[in-house]
């Protein structure tokens, strides 16, 4: 069993890729051949705003642990990327003022690895994820972000992650204790979500990692976030969701079609690969594309890819618990040069342990350091 998503930082509480406790009282962890060439249609343009100043201001912090992931099945050999230019960071990509490595940088300003983590970690725009499982405070927080983001002109990346049986049961488990508290919950998210651009990475691992799930449950799982996508999507008509593809070690490409188009993928804006993971940003295009054939539906289907810490590729052994050697990859931007790929994010943050380096979810300011060296 492979979990994608690693260690994240959750929201209602703010943290770094931000994050939220679960409601009962447990902590949330995130843990987890090109055949097509159709041109994706760019996000709408939106003037660019000036370099915000950096702000201080916090808004109810509270540390929250992260997510640990099963190994991988089969080991993809390490490979460091090849030698590109580095992509610049999109202005219009929206950094939250709030994050564990932020408030690192802004307490040590004195030491020696500070400079490093600020310039190449803390001043990256990163996702936010939603774990509180809360229906009744989940739309206050997703427009805090929304509306942030609004104000500067620029496009928010949100994460819900509170699907039922998260994680298999695994370290992770957790989420909604129902489907039907799942809909409400999505419902309320929406609500949320303003009227500006926004970005949202449906559920890490939901897809990918549906194998421990009957075949009745998983059916009911898919319809559900079928049905999350719809409601995403109508909310806000600017929107852009994408489901997930799991990454290039996991599924088979067209294994992890069929099960995308069980859930509904193929209506939505596309998929999403290597949330949390080290795979090379040309693994998972190559993979990508082919998921995105496989699966079918419109050419404007496209895939977005979490360079977060794929620099130098997944560790030939599978370990997945902040392996040594890893860099931070490419830069988060919306124009990535590439056919079908929308855009390079910073889905996890770089430096938030996955429970080796330091306390799982928690900011590790060596671990980041290494990353960013």
């Amino acid at each position: 069993m492979v979990a994608a998503a690693s260690m994240v930082t959750l929201v209602g509480t703010v943290t770094g890729t931000i994050s939220a406790f679960d409601e009962a009282g447990g902590s949330d962890r995130a843990r987890p051949e090109v055949t097509r060439a159709a041109s994706r249609a760019p996000l709408p343009a939106v003037p660019l705003p000036s370099p915000s100043p950096s702000r201080t201001g916090r808004t109810t912090p509270s540390p929250a642990p992260e997510k640990p992931r099963t190994r991988l099945p089969a080991p993809s050999p390490a490979r460091t990327e090849r030698k590109q230019p580095t992509t610049t960071v999109s202005p219009r990509l929206y950094r939250h003022p709030d994050s564990q490595v932020l408030d690192w940088v802004r307490a040590h300003p004195d030491d020696p690895r500070t400079a490093l983590i600020a310039s190449r970690i803390a001043d990256r725009p990163a996702a936010v994820w939603f774990a509180d499982r809360a229906a009744g405070t989940i739309a206050a927080r997703v427009r805090a972000v929304t509306a942030g983001a609004a104000a500067e002109g620029r496009v928010p990346v949100l994460v819900p992650y509170a699907i039922p049986g998260r994680d298999c049961g695994g370290a992770s488990r957790g989420g909604a204790p129902d489907l039907a508290a799942y809909d409400a919950w999505i419902d309320a998210f929406a609500r949320g979500l303003g009227s500006g651009e926004v970005i949202v990475i449906l559920e890490p691992d939901s897809i990918a990692q549906s194998g421990c799930l009957s075949d009745a449950a998983r059916a009911a799982r898919f319809a559900s976030l079928a049905r999350a996508g719809r409601t995403l999507k109508t909310a806000n008509p600017r929107a852009r969701v994408y489901y997930d593809a799991g990454h290039s070690g996991w599924n088979p490409p067209a294994r992890q079609a069929a099960l995308l188009k069980q859930a509904g993928a193929a209506a939505s804006d596309g998929i999403f690969s290597n949330v949390s993971n080290f795979h090379t940003t040309a693994d998972e295009i190559a993979y990508d594309r082919q998921v995105l054939d496989a699966l079918g539906g419109p050419a404007s289907l496209g895939a977005v890819i979490d360079t977060s810490r794929n620099g130098n590729g997944a560790p030939p052994d599978g370990q997945w618990c902040d392996p040594a050697g890893r860099k931070i990859g490419r830069a988060p931007t919306l124009v990535t040069g590439e056919p079908q790929i929308d855009a390079y994010l910073w889905v996890k943050l770089p430096g938030e342990s996955d429970g080796c380096t330091g306390a799982a979810g928690t900011f590790t300011p060596s671990y980041a350091y290494d990353l960013a060296r």
